[in-house]
């Protein structure tokens, strides 16, 4: 009895001090914070921070965390995609499709790429926010409308950044060494969104960082880290959607013409040439770096409208 009398003694003081020392962190992370005044999602933020309570290790979690889920969720609607005949119609390679074999090939180098080189960049993420006065636990969280205008300047910062890094990786010195391995598939799929060398990697994906790194160091630190993580979440939802493969009828370039989607990018695969920019298309019509790809498109066009006249020529005919 007297050493389950111990045991439990022991238990009991580690939950004690647990619960002391979570409440210290609590108030010193959150003093002037009173939970009943925050938003449902403001609550979990709260409490996430306030479990952990070593923000360093919390964000770094967090960080990682949603990177992946983020990426491979978005991938995993592609896949179902490529497997179902009837949105072959959209494919803009329709007899190109990746096959069980490239696309588990391609998820282990990625895999790769994302603990051996991303995974220290997230770790490393925290200290270079704190050090531009980015909040990262802190409450509350700023408003949709400041989250999206400054999302919207980090969409034009990238654009620049991978519209100029990528046309250097076209040089054939460095194509040849990096960027060939990127182009492995001439007919991308999702999962080839980050099928790249490492090197790729951190100079194209800089952009992804640093410019809202400069925003917040130039704003003064007027940025939270939840704007950084939706701005993540849609550049890796544009990323995978214009490496996906299809253009549909609702594909937002359809909306929005200055979008780049997944027709300006999967030409630049098909032929390895033009349409350098990641989310935009400006850039390349500014610098002329589209003229082939809009070519090729009005030739394509041409030809499928006479095949349809043929196919309802040839059925009048019968």
């Amino acid at each position: 009895m007297a050493t389950f009398d111990l045991l439990y003694q022991g238990l009991k003081q580690n939950a004690t001090t647990f619960i002391s020392t979570a409440a210290d962190s609590q108030q010193m992370l959150y003093s002037t914070i009173n939970p009943a005044q925050l938003g449902f999602l403001e609550r979990l933020w709260f409490a996430y921070y306030s479990y952990l309570r070593d923000p360093v290790l919390a964000t770094g979690i967090m960080s990682f965390l949603l990177h992946e889920l983020v990426y491979f969720g978005r991938c995993l609607p592609w896949i179902a995609i490529d497997a179902m005949p009837y949105f072959r119609k959209w494919k803009l390679q329709p007899n190109k499709l990746p096959t069980a074999k490239q696309q588990w090939e391609c998820t282990k180098a990625v895999l790769l790429v994302h603990f051996t080189v991303e995974l220290p960049q997230i770790h490393a993420f925290y200290p270079l926010a704190a050090s531009v006065g980015m909040k990262t636990y802190h409450l509350p969280f700023p408003s949709y409308l400041q989250m999206a205008y400054q999302i919207a300047i980090f969409f034009v910062i990238e654009d620049a950044w991978h519209y100029f890094g990528h046309r250097l990786f076209h040089y054939p010195y460095l194509y040849k060494r990096i960027h060939k391995l990127h182009h492995t598939y001439s007919a991308p799929f999702g999962l080839a969104a980050e099928y790249a060398h490492p090197i790729e990697t951190l100079v194209l994906g800089a952009g992804t960082v640093c410019g809202p790194l400069a925003y917040c160091w130039w704003s003064g630190g007027d940025m939270h880290i939840l704007t950084m993580y939706v701005w993540i979440s849609l550049r890796l939802f544009q990323a995978i959607d214009s490496h996906s493969g299809y253009d549909f009828p609702w594909s937002l370039n359809k909306f929005f013409g200055l979008w780049s989607g997944a027709d300006h990018h999967d030409y630049h695969h098909e032929k390895f040439i033009e349409c350098y920019a990641s989310s935009f298309r400006y850039l390349d019509w500014i610098f002329g770096t589209d003229k082939k790809f809009h070519a090729y498109r009005k030739l394509q066009a041409e030809q499928k409208r006479v095949a349809e006249q043929q196919a309802a020529k040839g059925g009048k005919a019968h």
